[in-house]
């Protein structure tokens, strides 16, 4: 039995407190050795050095490092004689690739291993409790299981705790269970059955905040065996699986690894075959192995995820890990908390019923603006209306600040506007009506009373749960005419309640009367029924659009929250969230499920409601297991261990708490919905992008590896010549490729983006599709090669640094002219405008200065052994160059064919 299920007595009994006296000195330090501080533990962290060490077990990674060991060695082996700092400067830049991702990769996992430590900052740093028999205030950390505590407004609960004594004791418990209103509490309570969090109205938790009244309450529960302790305890168990694009840059460097061995192996032995120099086929071997490694890849992803965040923050989201940037495109399923994502978090009062007709009002949130409408148009406030508008100024503890924040009860804060709305001045209703009495609110007659002088009367303003102040009532005012309440008044009344609980309302009724003894105790009785208001948390206005938005995108929404089903469904159905034959669940309803009737369950559920944190961890592993990758938003601290389960954890972060923002990937600095389709937009261009340049690199690789393959399959053709050096395929891959690859990840992207669905979980850069477009265009910059390095056999014979000259200008005015073709998979270079990418522009101008300075300048040249080129040498070479445009052009017009 959960102490919520037992008796006040039964607790202090089995505890062995007296309440009056609390735990003597003595026994504080019994407790506390026997179940440690009221602290959150944390697990022991990597060091810095591990996270370094741990960047460097990626394949591709690995294999990088290969390349750079390489090609530091080569030097050495080609025995040059004079090697200095320039024969190094391919292997250096290697390494300083590697080192600055791990780097990254280092601040990123440290930024995003502090949510326990967020998590302690949120325990109280003082409480006041019973030591001794005197009310002392010690620190949080020292309080332990048996403590009388006191609570008052204002008060951060340091522990749980069954409450004891309560007086219109309120908690908000927003950020533990996503309840979007204070929740009243009564230390009288008993529930024989389990109830979840939220329903546990005789208990208080760590982390949530005293609203209102005041308690007293028995420890029952410190540190990591509290309930914001078992969310800590999940938080670490999370373990974070790699992303979508980390799984296939991985899958992508394995098959990389076994072409490099395959074909390094594969030309080591026909070398042999044709018994040439063992030593000289072993460094040709190298070297093609070199060229097959895409050394500018993991550069150019990494830099382009990070003007993919630049761009993010413009777009109101922060994203803390790069590769995040790329799995949001992917993104098939988000779920989203209401609370605060969905809705704003803030009390509005949308309809008013004075018993003869009802009025709308405009307006959201505490801003003072709006209207109170009658069919569209302005009424004069007088009558019941005003009366009851009467009642929600004066009858009213809240206050609202300049800013638009509450000081005070959420809901008695939407009434102030009501009341503003209708022309009363808040800063001065003190002044104009004098409070001479009140009856303050408690749960137990569920009304609240306000007895102030209006003009030369007395006149008790009453409000209240409308189902306990009809009781009150003996008359009725309708049309300006009171009278005799009679059956029929309270069934159409109540019908009216009804009506607007079922469309997830709050309502509240409202009553006066005259009295001429304001001191008296007794005045709640003989009331006259004015009417009712109906108060809602209302969506946010471009949620909706955002939600359409997804679902043409193909991407499913699911709200999981904390508040009541009546409440989710109203706000899902009215957002379109839930769809036709889905269905809508509270934990209540899932609880003696099966595992497998639970995942049919939430695999047709569009809300879930009365969630836990366990039920929002289970769910996103359900979806994970079924093949979706999942966002998850939030903002409380019940949202974190889902935060940091699904692929995409999004905070809020202006009503996100700290534990949320360091378990998520995401941070939205406006909290704004729209903002993570914007963000889902954004990536899929990324992902794009990355497609287009890693195509463009790849194909060049497997240009340069047939290159050297066709001219030792066909040796004699070419004179026994290697047409290319391992410096100038290292020149190519890191200096010539790298630019426009760079340039071809800030492309805009394709206008119907957010119209196709998220692409294939399973889905690889290279599939067999994309593998067979890497060959042709392969096969382009081979042919265009061979022919330029067999054209400058013929015009020079036997002068194998000529023809190298000629390839290797062919080669690269290859690659710069097919950037053009490389900026759109579907349009052909002649749809587009060419010249719009502007960084491609400066990348192609910029590797043809690096050209000229390698070609042009003697002591560079020397060590490229190439030489500067005539007129009509430039002009061949750049001739042939357009051949591997037209191939990759050729690719768009078989694409239907070839996928």
């Amino acid at each position: 039995m959960k102490d919520y299920q037992k008796t006040t007595t039964s607790v202090l009994e089995e505890l062995g407190v007296d309440i009056e006296q609390g735990l003597s000195t003595e026994e504080v330090q019994k407790r506390q050795e026997l179940y440690g501080l009221n602290e959150l533990r944390e697990k022991k962290k990597t060091t810095l050095f591990e996270m370094f060490v741990e960047q460097f077990k990626d394949f591709l990674v690995i294999i990088l490092l290969f390349a750079a060991a390489i090609s530091i060695a080569l030097p050495f082996f080609e025995g040059n004689g004079n090697v200095g700092i320039g024969d190094f400067i391919d292997g250096i830049v290697i390494l300083a690739i590697v080192i600055l991702n791990a780097v990254l990769g280092v601040i990123q996992e440290q930024r995003a291993n502090n949510a326990l430590a967020a998590l302690k900052k949120m325990s109280s740093p003082n409480a006041k409790v019973l030591r001794d028999g005197k009310a002392v205030e010690v620190a949080s950390p020292q309080l332990t299981v048996g403590d009388i505590v006191l609570l008052e407004t204002g008060d951060f609960v340091a522990a749980d705790i069954r409450l004891l004594e309560s007086t219109n004791l309120r908690s908000d418990e927003s950020a533990l269970t996503g309840e979007s209103t204070p929740v009243e509490k009564d230390a009288a309570l008993l529930f024989e059955e389990e109830k979840v969090l939220a329903e546990r109205a005789n208990s208080v938790y760590m982390s949530t905040l005293i609203t209102y009244g005041k308690g007293k309450g028995i420890i029952t529960e410190i540190g990591m065996q509290t309930e914001i302790g078992k969310i800590a305890t999940m938080l670490d168990d999370v373990k974070e699986g790699k992303t979508p694009l980390q799984k296939t840059i991985d899958q992508f460097a394995k098959m990389l690894g076994i072409i490099c061995i395959g074909v390094s192996v594969l030309v080591f032995g026909l070398g042999l075959l044709e018994q040439k120099d063992p030593f000289e086929i072993f460094l040709t071997a190298i070297a093609l192995a070199v060229a097959a490694i895409p050394e500018g890849l993991t550069a150019v992803i990494t830099v382009v995820l990070a003007l993919g965040m630049q761009r993010m923050v413009k777009r109101h989201a922060i994203i803390k890990n790069l590769s995040t940037v790329e799995t949001l495109g992917q993104a098939t399923v988000i779920c989203s908390d209401k609370t605060g994502t969905l809705t704003q978090n803030e009390m509005t009062v949308k309809k008013v019923f004075d018993l003869d007709q009802e009025y709308d009002v405009t307006g959201t949130g505490y801003s003072l603006k709006g209207e109170i409408l009658s069919k569209e148009k302005s009424v004069s406030i007088q009558g019941n209306l005003d009366l009851m508008l009467k009642v929600c100024l004066l009858c009213n503890d809240a206050k609202i600040e300049s800013t638009d924040k509450v000081l005070g009860d959420p809901t008695e804060g939407a009434l102030l506007v009501l009341a503003a709305k209708g022309g009363y001045e808040l800063n001065k209703k003190e002044k104009t009506y004098p409070q001479v009495n009140e009856y303050t609110f408690d749960s137990t007659r569920k009304m609240m009373s306000s007895i102030n002088q209006i003009d030369d009367k007395y006149l008790v303003l009453t409000k209240g749960a409308c189902d306990q102040l009809i009781k009150q009532c003996n008359r009725i005012s309708i049309k300006g005419e009171v009278r005799p309440i009679t059956q029929k008044d309270i069934d159409m009344i109540l019908k009216k309640n009804e009506e607007y609980s079922e469309n997830a309302f709050r309502v509240l009724g409202y009553a006066y009367r005259e009295t001429d003894t304001p001191k008296s105790n007794d005045l709640e009785q003989d009331l006259i029924f004015l009417g009712l208001t109906a108060m809602i948390d209302p969506p946010r206005e471009e949620a909706k659009d955002a939600i359409a938005k997804c679902h043409k995108a193909g991407i499913r929404v699911m709200m999981i929250t904390g508040d009541h089903l009546t409440t989710a469904k109203a706000i899902a159905t009215e957002l379109n969230i839930l769809k036709p034959g889905h269905i809508a669940l509270s934990g209540e309803d899932t609880k003696d499920m099966t595992d497998e009737e639970f995942e049919d369950a939430i695999m047709n559920c569009d809300v879930f409601a009365r969630s836990t944190p366990a039920d929002k961890i289970r769910i996103v592993e359900i979806l994970q297991k079924n093949g979706e990758i999942v966002a998850m938003t939030g903002d409380g601290v019940n949202d974190s261990p889902a935060l940091k389960q699904a692929e995409i954890g999004v905070a809020m972060g202006i009503t996100g708490t700290e534990v949320s923002k360091e378990a998520s990937n995401m941070i939205l600095t406006d909290d704004n919905f729209a903002s993570i389709v914007a963000a889902v937009e954004e990536g899929r261009i990324i992902y794009s992008n990355i497609r287009k340049f890693t195509i463009y690199l790849v194909s060049c690789n497997i240009g340069e590896i047939l290159v050297i393959l066709v001219a030792m399959i066909f040796s004699k053709f070419f004179g026994g010549l290697i047409p290319l050096l391992a410096i100038h395929l290292l020149w190519i891959n890191l200096m010539t490729d790298a630019f426009p690859a760079f340039a071809l990840g800030m492309e805009k992207g394709e206008k119907n983006i957010m119209d196709l669905p998220p692409r294939n979980t399973n889905e690889k850069i290279l599939n067999k599709p994309t593998l067979i477009k890497v060959f042709i265009q392969g096969s382009g910059v081979m042919l265009a090669s061979l022919l330029s390095f067999k054209i400058g056999l013929i015009m020079e014979p036997g002068n194998e640094i000529y023809a190298r000259t000629m390839i290797f200008i062919t080669i690269i005015f290859g690659e710069l002219f097919r950037t053009y073709s490389a900026r759109s998979e579907t349009k052909f270079v002649f749809e587009t405008n060419p010249f719009a990418n502007r960084a491609v522009n400066y990348s192609v101008f910029g590797a043809l200065a690096l050209l000229a300075l390698v070609i042009f300048i003697p002591p560079i040249a020397n060590v490229f052994q190439v030489q500067a080129p005539t007129i009509l040498e430039i002009g061949i070479a750049v001739g042939l160059g357009f051949i591997p445009l037209i191939f990759g052009d050729l690719t768009k017009i078989i694409k239907d064919k070839i996928e």
